[in-house]
């Protein structure tokens, strides 16, 4: 019969877990314990926590419950953390992965079929990672392997559920939001451009013109006056301009 303080149990038990913690875990551990009342423990702690002041919540997250750092404190952490490792996925990691969550339970075949290549290598990376598994074989001749996400996958994203993946509905509205911003950037004028290539009405542009229309008929000497001088001053050559007069 447990009879200590389940409240702060569960506080202690959620800081030491490196995974979410599951109320069937609590129960467990505190013998005795009904799982209703470890909810209860559960949401006494994420009304403590969850506030906007709070450096540290409580989500829930793959049929469990974790601790996690509020999101304004993410610069400061990566900060402190600059040479932590974080494994990241590659491309075509992640679009396997996206077809598994949506089409499971799926083949190989299935998969290599949307994606046009071959995926025997990112197959076997996404298990190494746990986040992909076999759920069973499809009841057909050969019997394929079928493969879907895992607990952790949901972990890794920090999902509930496969309830939470965004529908295709939304991806589509995104990708047309996209489009329509790329569309509108591409048909707003450069700046640089107009400047580069003033167009006629300008007046600075209508000036220059009649400038160089007024200057056409100008008398422009053969020989200019000759200048000399010292450092930056200059004198007229007198000698030329008297030569020039006789």
């Amino acid at each position: 019969m447990f009879e200590g303080n389940l409240k702060q149990v569960v506080e202690a038990l959620l800081f030491v877990s490196d995974k979410p913690l599951t109320v069937k875990q609590v129960v467990d551990v505190c013998e005795g314990v009904e799982p209703a009342a470890v909810k209860e423990a559960v949401q006494a702690l994420i009304e403590k926590y969850n506030t906007p002041d709070q450096g540290i919540q409580i989500a829930e997250v793959a049929g469990g419950y974790q601790f996690t750092t509020h999101p304004d404190c993410v610069d400061y952490l990566k900060k402190l953390y600059t040479t932590r490792r974080v494994f990241r996925l590659s491309a075509p990691s992640l679009e396997t992965l996206a077809i598994v969550a949506y089409k499971q339970p799926v083949t190989r075949a299935e998969i290599e079929f949307i994606r046009g290549v071959n995926v025997d290598g990112v197959i076997k990376t996404l298990e190494e990672r746990d986040l992909i598994k076999i759920k069973g074989k499809k009841d057909v001749p050969g019997k394929p392997i079928l493969y879907g996400t895992t607990e952790e996958f949901l972990h890794y994203f920090g999902l509930k559920s496969l309830q939470e993946l965004p529908t295709i509905e939304e991806f589509t509205a995104k990708a047309m939001e996209n489009a329509a911003e790329m569309e509108s950037m591409e048909s707003f004028p450069n700046p640089a451009e107009q400047l580069s290539e003033p167009q006629s009405g300008d007046p600075a542009v209508e000036s220059k013109e009649t400038a160089a229309e007024e200057s056409a008929g100008a008398f422009v000497p053969d020989e200019p006056p000759q200048v000399t001088g010292k450092g930056d001053d200059y004198e007229r050559d007198e000698h030329s301009e008297i030569a020039q007069s006789n």
